[in-house]
């Protein structure tokens, strides 16, 4: 029996898959622009759970969708050493140095960058091509813990150590460490470790200022299982490859169809 002539095409996926995966959002996030009408395709409002392949035209809010930007069969992982004085964006009007300048070109991927890190905070960076992944391992809902090398300037009582993990009142709201552990040193060269489970902007230097003592160094050291290998310099990476990436993928719940 001959297919119909409209049949869906066998290497077509499911349109809010396509878009997550191209990095344009969270699956969730873009099936709810497809239920708003915001997303078309072929020039006709797209449907919750249709299915397209390359060849469809697609737009957001009128914008055309690259399918060059959309990521290959392959999901790839990328551990990169932040140095300080690089921002965490993809160009800078000031144009500083930022966390994309070293990383390797890719053809027809990009990379996606899992959080951020200040401009004076270093360590480590994820980047990934697969958008799903990112999202899934930034969103809050799945608490990745993040692990930072704090040195700190000023006493530090047992008193401020236990008010950091029960919490304090910053102004967007209650933060905490799940975490502190004396790392060692003295003086102006003392260090703690730190954990805590969300990426608000500067909270662990807030919540250190909170308490009347100054982080003079910030290194992330740890970002769920993954932590920063210590061979790997500031403005280096690492790519994983094709069996680290699924130990990557299997170690933080994420099931990865491709």
């Amino acid at each position: 029996m001959k297919p119909r002539s409209n049949a869906t095409p066998p290497s077509a996926e499911r349109l809010q898959k396509v878009l997550a995966n191209a990095g344009a959002g969270s699956r969730r996030q873009i099936e709810g622009w497809i239920t708003e009408g915001r997303v078309k395709v072929n020039g006709q409002v797209a449907e919750l759970g249709c299915r397209v392949d390359e060849n469809a035209r697609i737009s957001i809010d009128g914008k055309a969708f690259k399918w060059q930007e959309r990521r290959s069969d392959r999901t790839r992982v990328l551990l990169y050493h932040k140095p300080e004085g690089e921002v965490s964006t993809r160009s800078d009007p000031e144009n500083r140095a930022t966390v994309f300048d070293n990383l390797p070109s890719l053809n027809h991927q990009r990379w996606i960058q899992i959080g951020r890190l200040d401009l004076n905070t270093s360590g480590l960076l994820l980047f990934t091509t697969n958008g799903e992944l990112a999202n899934y391992l930034m969103h809050p809902r799945y608490e990745f813990e993040r692990e930072y090398a704090v040195r700190i300037l000023g006493n530090v009582t047992s008193e401020i150590i236990k008010n950091l993990k029960a919490g304090v009142q910053l102004e967007d709201g209650m933060a905490r460490f799940d975490d502190v552990q004396d790392a060692g040193g003295t003086g102006a060269n003392h260090w703690y470790h730190v954990v805590l489970k969300e990426g608000r902007q500067r909270e662990v230097r807030r919540l250190w200022e909170s308490q009347g003592v100054k982080v003079s160094r910030l290194i992330r050291v740890r970002y769920g299982h993954t932590v920063l290998p210590r061979m790997l310099r500031p403005g280096r990476f690492h790519e994983l490859s094709r069996k680290e990436t699924e130990a990557f993928l299997e170690a933080c719940g994420f099931s990865d169809k491709r």
